[in-house]
């Protein structure tokens, strides 16, 4: 990894009511973030000469201080950031990031300081405010004035924040498919973060969302109202997580609240090939990282809920896990009701198969009150510690911890806790019943995946899922999984409970559109098992972790195709997300100089039915392909 910085220091006094300016803009000079001053603090995004957030409220309020009218400029800091870096999951390997950075410097009429850093990158802007003076006295905030003003005419993807409940928040509503900005919520709860705007109707497109969640905030949100295309941060309820933990964060002096991330371009390619996210996390904390391995992961639990409670079912999807080439078995919830004699000879038994072991646990602790188990494993750190511990020394690989149910400081603290302890015991970890991913995989890259998402567990539950989930899914490559990794749990080419609307080959290109650390085939052993030979070929060789990304084409609600390079090969994926057939023409300009082998998996003369095709390509060809309605395919460019 290399950082270089470059200061420059500009000192000044002047009161807000004198009107200034200040702009910070891209490497690339294409993109801006400009700070204006009236009474209150404003700012604006530019791409090009086009002001893509409108003139927008900064401030910020301390139970102490306040931060929003009186403040006097006292100085500017700019440094230019260039940062390589590298990933063990997410959209590539090798992360580069270039930024300008601006600083700008103010007291209240008290006399307090605050920090106001800006960011631009060539893919988009970000900023937050930082606390400057050190004080040992904790402090809270009790309100940030911090707004987004959408343009006039704008359409949002956008996604519904969940009342608090047993189950929720948990980022599992739809997203609305392309309501005009400005619409409020049906809920008082808010809209999610990441929330998608097309500004016209070819573009250019913004992404807003937030990240470096370090313990010292809350996660946030979205106000219900939006008036005007004006949407402000607002913090989490009061019910959230049986009403444990302070709505409002508290921290000591220096304390810095998260990026407020704006990722904006002419075109998708911006948002979906962007690690903006990860960019502005800490560097990786762990020092030596060979035990962490992504990969594929067989799951009994969407096919058979009793099996984890049924040792000789667990060892079935292990064998077919050791079949096909997958690296784990995830145990889920209740396994603990087996007598500890069988699970040890569960965990023995996918030894001699080459299959590692995942567990699952209750987060809880006070913060939930579902049942499933284990649960009070997790909290306080003495006995999470002890039970990792034990984890450690039986092989246990990683461990997936569910239902957190709360974005307030505490819950989000327990989150990092669970992280760092993990990493000392040599655990992997997957988040499910959580928060949004903002960018935690680069610091603790023993993060493989989170939920976070309506996913195809809900084949099981919801009776609209099905006729939902064909444009639900082109959706989420361009909100949900910009953040990063997404447990889908896909592939699921039987029915349960709801049949699908979803070809098979649609399932079976999930895999490759969705980009997740684990990748959990969710299915049962003779669903995979009775799939033609070409298409377990495929199971087999599919990767979780990338080098590269290409958006090829798509438009959220309707369609997606996208490219993702392993090694010297790519995978190519498409689905349609609409009930009519649609040809994508796919231009292979993105590839290396030479000859490559490309495998079709497309669909079949029936939404049950594959069909396959091979022939020879180059960066001069293009293929046409073909999608059914709620159709997909998967292609496979081999190097020759």
């Amino acid at each position: 990894m290399r950082i270089f910085a470059l200061y420059v220091l500009m000192s000044a006094c002047a009161t807000l009511a004198a009107a200034a300016s200040w702009r910070v803009g891209s490497p690339d000079e294409k993109l801006a973030i400009e700070v204006q001053t009236g009474e209150k603090l404003y700012y604006r995004v530019l791409l090009g000469n086009e002001a893509v957030l409108g003139e927008s409220p900064l401030g910020i309020v301390r139970d102490d201080q306040r931060f929003d009218t009186g403040l006097v400029f006292e100085g500017e800091r700019r440094r230019h950031l260039v940062e390589d870096y590298e990933m063990l999951t997410g959209k590539r390997r090798h992360c580069h990031a270039e930024a300008n950075e601006l600083t700008l410097v103010f007291h209240n009429a008290n006399g307090a300081k605050l920090e106001l850093i800006l960011r631009a990158y060539n893919d988009g802007v970000a900023f937050r405010y930082r606390f400057p003076e050190s004080d040992k006295s904790t402090r809270t905030v009790t309100e940030e004035l911090t707004g987004f003003q959408i343009p006039g005419g704008a359409t949002a993807f956008i996604q519904p924040y969940d009342e608090a409940t047993k189950w929720t928040p948990a980022y599992e509503a739809y997203f609305e498919n392309g309501i005009p900005a400005g619409s409020t919520t049906t809920n008082k709860a808010g809209w999610c973060f990441p929330a998608l705007f097309r500004l016209r109707e070819n573009g250019p497109w913004l992404l807003l969302t937030e990240a470096l969640l370090d313990g010292s905030y809350c996660g946030t949100r979205l106000k219900s109202e939006a008036p005007g295309g004006l949407y402000r941060i607002r913090f989490p309820d009061t019910g959230e997580g049986l009403k444990t933990g302070q709505v409002n964060p508290s921290s000591t002096l220096p304390w810095a609240t998260p990026w407020r991330v704006i990722l904006t371009g002419p075109t998708l390619a911006t948002i979906v090939e962007s690690t903006l996210v990860t960019d502005l996390n800490p560097p990786n904390a762990i020092r030596h990282t060979g035990w962490i391995q992504p990969g594929r992961v067989a799951w009994s639990w969407w096919s058979e809920q009793d099996s984890p409670r049924k040792p000789e079912r667990m060892k079935a999807f292990i064998d077919l896990a050791a079949e096909l080439g997958w690296e784990y078995f995830l145990v889920d919830a209740n396994w603990n009701y087996v007598e500890e004699p069988a699970i040890l000879d569960l965990l023995r038994y996918a030894k001699s198969k080459n299959v590692g072991i995942l567990l699952w646990y209750n987060s809880g602790g006070p913060h939930n009150e579902v049942t499933e188990a284990p649960r009070d494993r997790m909290i306080p750190q003495a006995v999470r510690q002890r039970e990792f511990a034990w984890l450690r020394r039986l092989g246990v690989k990683g461990v997936k911890v569910d239902f957190f149910q709360s974005d307030k400081q505490n819950v989000i603290q327990h989150y990092l806790d669970i992280l760092r302890d993990a990493a000392a015991a040599n655990l992997m970890v997957n988040f499910h019943g959580c928060t949004l991913q903002r960018g935690w995989a680069r610091t603790w890259p023993n993060l493989i995946t989170m939920e976070g998402v309506r996913g195809a567990e809900c084949y099981i539950f919801d009776k609209n899922y099905p006729d939902r989930a064909p444009w639900h899914n082109t959706i989420l490559p361009f909100t949900r999984n910009v953040c990063g990794s997404m447990d889908y749990t896909p592939v699921t080419f039987s029915d349960n409970n709801n049949p699908h609307k979803t070809t098979v080959a649609h399932e079976l290109a999930l895999s490759v559109v969705f980009e997740s650390g684990w990748t959990h085939f969710a299915d049962g052993v003779n669903s995979y098992r009775s799939v033609p030979s070409f298409v377990k070929d495929f199971l087999r060789r599919v990767p979780t972790t990338w080098d590269d990304v290409k958006y090829l084409a798509g438009t959220p609600g309707q369609n997606i195709v996208l490219a993702r390079r392993h090694g010297k090969n790519w995978y190519l994926a498409g689905i349609n997300g609409t009930p009519n057939r649609r040809t994508e023409t796919i231009s292979l300009r993105f590839l290396p100089t030479g000859t490559f082998t490309a495998t079709l998996i497309g669909d079949g003369d029936n939404p049950r039915a594959f069909s396959r095709q091979q022939r020879e390509v180059s960066s001069h060809d293009t293929l046409d392909v073909t999608l059914q309605p709620f159709g997909g395919f998967t292609v496979v460019l081999q190097t020759k």
